[in-house]
């Protein structure tokens, strides 16, 4: 296993990162990830939205889209998470790259993954062990 996980610092706030699902879910305004959301931002988490799921994700602006984008922080895809997403891909057969990166991206700060898909992303945990999935 080569992945990296855990949080900084052991006192550190837990933040969320979502997938094109967990977003799509947040547009609708489903109950669970909205709460999950308004209590992330209420407890100053930071809500991260790795860019790969901004391309699966957006399809023209609404203001609710825009709205979302706002309150939350897009992470640029650097060659390191790619190196790391490329990686557990290797590792996990019939992988996606976009779910590769989203893993990846919570694994490096140590964040909790909201997704409408668990049983893809928790095919990812053998090599991302810090990470919790949890359904949006």
């Amino acid at each position: 296993m080569g992945g990296r996980s855990g949080p900084a610092a052991s006192n550190a706030v837990i933040g969320l990162t979502f997938d094109t699902g967990a977003l799509i879910a947040l547009e609708r305004r489903g109950q669970r990830i909205s709460q999950a959301y308004r209590t992330a931002v209420e407890i100053g988490a930071r809500v991260t939205v790795p860019t790969p799921v901004l391309v699966e994700w957006w399809r023209g602006r609404t203001d609710t889209r825009e709205l979302l984008l706002r309150g939350v922080r897009v992470e640029p895809l650097d060659s390191e998470l790619a190196k790391l997403a490329g990686e557990a891909i290797r590792a996990i057969a019939g992988a996606t790259s976009v779910d590769a990166v989203v893993m990846a991206s919570a694994a490096r700060r140590g964040d909790v993954v909201y997704t409408s898909d668990p049983g893809d992303l928790l095919r990812f945990v053998p090599f991302f062990p810090g990470v919790r999935v949890l359904s949006a």
